[in-house]
């Protein structure tokens, strides 16, 4: 069954956000939002339930209004130089049952007008967990170049993030997966067209996406001793 969640209205709302980003204006269009944005999310999220289950038992569809899966439209701004109080995309992440917070393995879908992409895996994970990824790519080598450099995974995922300038303590730089191991992010990215974000069969694509990412997001999982 084919279905469309999310329309150009979508792409319309977000980009009058980014162009009249205060809670006056917001408040205004307050509906909007609501019938555009949240409403299409939160109906996703929901029906992804089914087919994360069966990539996942242990992966999370919570379609709750807030502390569920769609992440708040509104910024904090209590640490940040930029007082703009409204993010300009909408993002869901499907993270691990185990997880308290964003540094565990999840899934992420990030929607924007012209930075539309999907990402899996663990951003920034403390020092701890970090070094115990990269215990495991050592001792594992075969099973982490099969889980990044497969062709399912590589026809659509890039591994991509923020890596450590020298590297990490224990690991020569003559190391074969030296830079796999100085990563500070261990995640994977694809982009994504407004196309197909607004296609009907873009829930298919999603979960394809996410069935191609498996392997990569189990090594993980084994990775910070938490069930895949």
């Amino acid at each position: 069954m084919t279905k469309r969640y999310f329309s150009t209205r979508l792409f319309t709302f977000l980009t009058d956000l980014a162009h009249n980003n205060d809670r006056d204006w917001f408040k205004e269009h307050q509906e909007d939002y609501e019938r555009y944005v949240r409403e299409p999310a939160l109906d996703f999220i929901n029906d992804f339930a089914e087919p994360l289950e069966s990539i996942s038992p242990y992966f999370v569809a919570d379609s709750r209004k807030t502390g569920g899966s769609l992440f708040r439209i509104q910024r904090d701004t209590r640490f940040s130089k930029d007082k703009t109080p409204y993010k300009e995309n909408t993002g869901m992440q499907f993270r691990h049952a185990m997880a308290k917070d964003v540094h565990a393995p999840g899934f992420y879908l990030h929607i924007q007008p012209g930075e539309c992409f999907m990402g899996v895996g663990i951003w920034r994970p403390e020092t701890k967990v970090a070094y115990a990824i990269r215990e495991r790519i050592d001792q594992d080598s075969a099973t982490w170049k099969q889980a990044t450099r497969g062709k399912r995974f590589a026809d659509v995922f890039t591994v991509t993030g923020d890596s450590l300038i020298r590297p990490p303590k224990g690991y020569s730089e003559d190391h074969p997966l030296i830079e796999d191991l100085k990563r500070k992010d261990f995640i994977a990215s694809t982009r994504l067209t407004q196309r197909l974000v607004t296609s009907d069969h873009f829930m298919q694509d999603f979960t394809d996406y996410c069935k191609r990412a498996v392997p990569f997001m189990r090594f993980l999982c084994d990775a910070v001793d938490v069930p895949f």
